[in-house]
């Protein structure tokens, strides 16, 4: 991330880009390339964890993704339309929520032109896969793993990478930051469940997409407010939505013959 913010630095120098005010924690005035930027950062988390487990575990980098040393691309797309689906109908309830809120919360950026929308959504739709991808390598695959070389149980482990995920999101309201724990826990135990990173990476791919697709829609990229900032109403909504995806692509997996263990030597 460093090097991705240096290198923007001098990217943005040379090209004379304008700069976010003192004040701020942006880094560009502009809030999509400030956000291309801090998604770019957080996705060169995946190249430098493989090369860990690959130099430093002595083991084939696929070990972290899935039991079967390498992504399953078939099951991961199902687990990005069951995704699709069960998050498209969490939001549609929270939007239906908040319409019934005494004081609901107003919008407070401008609405973008066709073109400034359209070429945010394509920045963020191509960045935000490998960016949600490389917190899953680190969060549920390489800091589960890594406690599981010296503790039988894989529980302590998803116990600490849950804690971690929530604060690397940064300090922000206590329903954000209960969400976030809630949610990384099942994702701990889904990975465990199916025997791989599939799940989860469908799950925050998808959801920050949305995320995202709001904010680039409303005009709100300029905010720097992340999940750790969610109210009550989205906690409540994901104590029964996390579990409900969690529950179904386990059962889904189980229907697809998903191997959840490391295959054994063939005799």
């Amino acid at each position: 991330m460093i090097f991705a913010f240096i290198s923007s630095a001098i990217v943005g120098t040379l090209l004379g880009l304008e700069w976010a005010p003192d004040d701020s924690d942006s880094f560009f005035a502009d809030p999509l390339l400030d956000n291309a930027v801090l998604l770019v950062g957080l996705a060169l988390w995946t190249p430098a964890v493989l090369l860990a487990v690959r130099v430093c575990g002595k083991r084939p980098a696929g070990t972290l993704v899935s039991v079967t040393g390498r992504l399953r691309w078939g099951w991961l797309g199902w687990c990005f339309g069951l995704a699709a689906v069960v998050l498209v109908v969490q939001n549609l309830l929270l939007i239906v929520w908040s319409l019934f809120q005494d004081s609901p919360e107003t919008a407070t950026g401008q609405m973008p032109g066709w073109s400034e929308l359209l070429l945010s959504l394509l920045v963020l739709w191509v960045l935000v896969p490998f960016q949600a991808a490389a917190e899953e390598f680190v969060f549920r695959g390489w800091l589960a793993q890594l406690f599981g070389g010296f503790i039988r149980s894989p529980w302590p482990g998803v116990a600490v990478a849950s804690l971690l995920f929530a604060l690397a999101h940064g300090f922000g309201q206590m329903s954000g930051f209960l969400l976030l724990c809630y949610s990384a826990a099942w994702w701990g135990w889904l990975t465990i469940r199916t025997g791989g990173l599939e799940a989860v990476i469908a799950v925050h791919t998808v959801n920050n997409l949305i995320a995202f697709s709001f904010a680039a829609v409303f005009g709100e990229l300029a905010d720097d407010s992340t999940a750790a900032d969610a109210p009550w109403e989205a906690f409540a909504a994901e104590l029964l939505f996390a579990p409900a995806f969690c529950l179904i692509a386990a059962r889904l997996a189980d229907r697809r013959g998903i191997l959840t263990r490391t295959p054994g030597p063939k005799a």
